[in-house]
């Protein structure tokens, strides 16, 4: 009897080391969860925001296809276009990226570069076209809620997306450290995912701030909210012009300072380092604490402008060899 209590008295210690060991071990996993997903977390947030120029302008490029539809068609359209960026950058850019990470990492900045040059020759396009405008710009049909017209839109915005998704998640991966393929697999998804959310979250609030201007200047029961809901009514026009020309701004000076970085890592360093020493120089001639904030602006103008004069001179490019050789794939 002796010898069985001794047994269980054995059996019951080395329960208490392994449960302690458990303990330990469940400790320092909980502890490696959480620093890899504040980890990940960071560099997602990093990387989403190297991406803000792209971002911007989805965000501006978008509104524009719910124009002409009723009120409660706007909603769903842009849920059905999230949708679709959500399987663009998911289900087809993220296997591309990581596989482009793992197998040919080379190829990401002259693909940056290629995203950076159609960054600035959209940007041009819409400076050119202020200057000269298209003078036959397509009217909405009567039936402007038709289905057919709506899936045309869809589709268009979707593929819209998939172009600027695809520099978004380029931009992300270049701005990730060096990490494990499901630390780059996750960190890539969060970013499509919280992109996808801002961009079409904000896109929603925008379509239907008219809406909410109006009820609230109708039903509003005090003065200042049908002061704030006329407000809102008249400010729109001007916020979407405001909108859209950040969004211009942003793409130029995304692709510009994108493509010059690409050139630098393809070994011609010498426009980035000019624009470099310009910078600060001119930070040097203010007080110090303006100094950052002047080496930033001045690169982002100087970036700018040369993302303005490339996009100038891809405008015929696209528009005389690209445009004819894609019609040929088409036919």
């Amino acid at each position: 009897m002796s010898g069985l209590l001794a047994l269980l008295d054995d059996v019951a210690a080395i329960a208490k080391v392994a449960a302690a060991s458990v303990d330990d071990i469940a400790g320092q996993a909980a502890k490696t969860t959480t620093k890899l997903a504040g980890s990940v977390i960071d560099d997602a947030v990093k990387a989403g925001a190297k991406a803000a120029g792209a971002v911007i302008d989805d965000a501006a490029v978008t509104p524009k296809y719910t124009m002409g539809f009723a009120a409660e068609r706007e909603l769903p359209i842009v849920w059905r276009i999230a949708r679709g960026s959500i399987r663009n950058k998911l289900l087809i850019l993220l296997p591309v990226a990581l596989a482009l990470s793992s197998l040919a990492p080379w190829a990401i900045a002259p693909l940056l570069a290629l995203g950076g040059a159609y960054l600035c020759f959209e940007g041009a396009e819409k400076v050119l076209h202020l200057f000269a405008p298209h003078g036959a710009q397509a009217h909405e049909p009567e039936d402007a809620h038709a289905a057919h017209l709506e899936e045309a839109r869809v589709a268009g915005a979707i593929k819209t997306d998939f172009i600027l998704s695809a520099e978004i998640m380029t931009i992300a991966l270049s701005a990730i450290p060096e990490s494990g393929f499901w630390t780059e697999a996750v960190t890539l998804a969060l970013v499509g995912i919280g992109i996808t959310v801002l961009v079409y979250g904000s896109v929603a609030l925008i379509v239907k701030a008219d809406d909410i201007g109006l009820a609230m200047a109708s039903r509003g029961r005090l003065g200042p909210t049908r002061a704030v809901g006329r407000a809102i009514v008249r400010g729109m026009p001007g916020f979407m012009t405001v909108l859209s020309a950040i969004g211009t701004a942003a793409m130029l000076w995304v692709g510009g300072s994108i493509v010059l970085h690409g050139l630098e890592e393809l070994g011609l360093a010498a426009p980035a380092h000019a624009i470099h020493d310009l910078a600060h120089a001119a930070a040097h001639a203010l007080p110090g604490a303006w100094a950052g904030f002047v080496t930033w602006l001045v690169t982002a103008v100087i970036d700018g402008l040369f993302g303005v004069l490339l996009g100038a001179a891809l405008v015929p490019v696209a528009g005389r060899i690209v445009a004819p050789f894609l019609r040929l794939f088409r036919r």
